[in-house]
């Protein structure tokens, strides 16, 4: 048999040349793909690695702003240099170590919430996840310094960064490129000149600064207000560590990190639970005035009251007819959007703020509360990293030129004073001073005498006008009314005691003494226009020096007598009493005049009316009264009687506690016997502090901390 086979269609062949060609520009063009796909996938996780740093250097910086007054403080406390295991904590060092374990910086998802996703054996794949364990590739000084911070002191950083401040002690300055260090020896000197208010000869510790750009409200953005500004500058990146591994090269960032010591200065200020609008009976606020801001702990707002400012450290609470800065709040004020309205149709400034509004700020009070009137409860400091000590910078108590203690009393039960000591600052040296008020310091001669100098020396008293006593054994020759210099011999006196070498003595016209009230409350009565002539008659540093006055009992058994216990607060009437009278005219106090006290204190007469000559370059926008400030745990008016009504003027703040359940009722006032005054007999006109040069010798601090980010594009450094 035979087979044939029909082929149709042309005869061809198979190029192996084409397809191995064509096969390879698919191939090819599938790697491009998947090339792109790759670098597209690269430049997506790099956005991403890029974020995720952004994030968690946002994180740390918040909780470097949250741990550093709390190290500052620290530092400033007893043992904080005692041994290495309490410094080191609050070394830079650790401050930026613990941000990235409180920021949780080392990983991108916190355990807690990787936990809850409930996934089985999770792979993560960031390659930004890290143990962070060299903070110095992390944080750095501003290049060319070395170390984790570059210091605010003696030098200038440059055009960007703030004025230093200026100190003589070296140990400050090393110090604090080690530790955050608040201290009274950092002040403005000629390096800050161009960055400040005011002539920094004239204002050292306190000038004129522009408020920063933030929303917590203390003051308006831009405007200047009375403060010193510490600060420190460093470089973040947290990418640098681990740049190996992500390739991921990423510029440093520049920050200031700084504490403003703010002392408080607005018509109302304290990290108190304050009630604004209505006095205690319930009645409303009626010849109140205010003007400025006010800040408050926590701040209960109620009736029709009018505010200019309200700044809050935790929170608010405002009537529904509450003004501030113009504005109604019928709703939160802190509704999403309504800030943002109010700044574009209103202005840049938001009249209602609390400090949890900005991330990188905190706003710190320094409030010690009854112990700011009690120097005699704290015990001596020692071993400290920052010059000053904690006590002696947060305790107005401790800060006081003058000194008066109750030391000695009759029995356990009658508790009449019979010894004071009075302690004051001569030649810049504390001097002690025993006062009794039972006997004479030597026999024979009348209380209140002060040994001048022995027979022929001569006692210069200047312009104190005083009594003058001459002899011995109880035999005396006196004089009245003396002042210049006297020289105790026989040929001014006589001789009261022929054959015996004699003695000097003076009796000053003292500004204090023992006075009882009309309900038999024993009190310290205090005369402040009296302290220039008796402090002469002491030789003693002038008013200008020896301008703030504490009044304490000593219940200590070491100085004082057993007898005598820590008086309570709140004041009974079983405690001892102040009485502050001749007090009107204080305009011989040129740097102003203070008192702190722990015991219930009486305003006997007007105080402060007379007004003074404003110091040098300082023109007041209204009329100008000495600085002056008093601290007492509950004041009343009046001494011999009650008076009919009360008028108030300047600042007015409170120690208590922002925790406690009964808000402080600032305008609320009380008679000599214990009644409110009405409503009506209540006048009261409170503005801001505006210039130092209206800061008294004592007064509150607070403390601001804000972190900046320096960008080269806006500040030309």
């Amino acid at each position: 048999m035979k087979l044939q086979s029909n082929r149709s269609g042309e005869p061809g062949f198979v190029s192996y040349v084409l397809v191995l060609t064509t096969g390879m520009i698919l191939l090819l063009l599938m790697v491009l793909t998947y090339r792109r796909a790759m670098d597209g996938q690269t430049i997506q996780k790099n956005v991403q690695l890029r974020l995720d740093y952004s994030e968690k250097e946002d994180a740390i910086l918040r909780s470097i702003v949250a741990i550093t007054p709390n190290r500052a403080i620290r530092a400033m406390q007893h043992n904080s240099n005692s041994s290495t295991t309490i410094s080191y904590p609050l070394r830079w060092q650790d401050i930026f170590t613990e941000s990235l374990v409180l920021a949780n910086a080392r990983t991108s998802i916190a355990s807690n919430v990787l936990t809850s996703l409930n996934l089985t054996n999770p792979k993560l794949g960031n390659s930004g996840d890290s143990t962070l364990g060299t903070p110095s590739l992390i944080f750095k000084a501003i290049t060319p310094e070395t170390g984790y911070v570059s210091v605010g002191i003696n030098r200038s950083l440059g055009t960007g960064y703030p004025p230093p401040l200026s100190t003589s002690t070296t140990y400050t300055k090393t110090r604090d490129l080690l530790y955050p260090i608040i201290s009274s020896d950092k002040v403005y000197g000629s390096l800050a000149q161009s960055g400040i208010g005011l002539p920094y000869a004239s204002y050292p510790n306190f000038n004129l600064l522009t408020y920063p750009q933030i929303n917590f409200g203390y003051a308006r953005p831009g405007d200047p207000f009375v403060a010193k500004r510490n600060w420190w500058a460093f470089s973040l990146d947290v990418a640098a560590q681990d740049a190996a591994l992500t390739k991921i090269s990423r510029p440093g960032r520049d920050f200031v990190l700084s504490i403003y010591e703010v002392p408080s200065q607005l018509a109302i200020s304290a990290s108190s639970f304050m009630s604004f609008g209505q006095y205690a009976t319930g009645d409303a606020w009626q010849n109140v005035t205010i003007d400025g801001g006010v800040f408050a702990g926590r701040a209960l707002v109620e009736g029709a009251t009018t505010i200019t400012a309200l700044a809050s450290r935790r929170s608010m609470s405002l009537s529904g007819d509450t003004t501030i800065g113009g504005q109604t709040f019928a709703a939160n004020p802190f509704t999403p959007g309504l800030r943002e309205t109010y700044q574009l149709t209103q202005g840049a400034f938001f009249p209602v703020s609390l400090a949890s509004e900005s991330g990188r700020v905190a706003f710190v009070p320094i409030n010690r509360g009854a112990d700011y009137f009690d120097r005699l409860s704290q015990s001596t400091e020692s071993y400290v990293l920052s010059p000053t000590t904690w006590n002696n910078y947060s305790i107005g108590a401790l800060q006081c030129a003058m000194r008066l203690d109750i030391i000695q009393v009759t029995s356990a039960l009658n508790k009449t004073p019979t010894t004071l000591r009075f302690s004051y600052l001569k030649a810049g040296v504390r001097t002690d001073l025993n006062l009794s008020l039972t006997t004479g310091m030597v026999t024979g001669l009348p209380v209140g005498y002060l040994f001048a100098c022995a027979e022929n020396e001569t006692h210069n008293f200047g312009t104190a006008v005083v009594d003058l006593a001459y002899g011995k054994n109880g035999v005396f020759a006196y004089q009245t009314g003396q002042t210049g210099s006297v020289t105790f011999n026989n040929a001014r006196f006589g001789d009261p005691l022929v054959g015996t070498v004699k003695s000097g003595y003076y009796k000053p016209s003292y500004p204090f003494e023992v006075k009882t009230l009309a309900s038999g409350k024993i009190c310290i009565a205090v005369y402040p226009q009296r302290f220039t002539k008796f402090l002469a008659s002491l030789n003693a540093d002038s008013t200008a020096v020896n301008h703030s006055l504490v009044v304490n009992v000593d219940y200590t058994t070491a100085t004082g007598s057993s007898w005598l216990t820590k008086p309570s607060i709140p004041c009974t009437d079983l405690d001892y009493g102040v009485i502050l009278q001749e007090c009107s005219d204080l305009t011989s106090f040129s740097k102003g005049f203070s008192l702190v006290t722990n015991l219930r204190t009486y305003i006997g007469d007007d105080f402060n009316i007379v007004a003074a000559t404003p110091p040098t370059g300082y023109t007041p926008t209204s009329t100008y009264y000495p600085p002056c400030s008093l601290f007492a745990p509950e004041k009343r008016y009046g001494v011999e009687v009650d008076p009919f009504a009360v008028r108030l003027g300047g600042q007015l703040g409170s120690l208590a506690s922002e925790t406690n359940a009964t808000p402080v009722r600032p305008m609320d006032s009380k008679n000599m016997s214990g009644n409110a005054f009405a409503a009506n007999r209540i006048t009261v006109n409170l503005r801001q502090i505006l210039h130092p040069a209206e800061l008294p010798p004592i007064t509150m601090m607070n403390w601001l901390v804000v972190l900046e980010e320096r960008r080269k594009e806006f500040s030309g450094y």
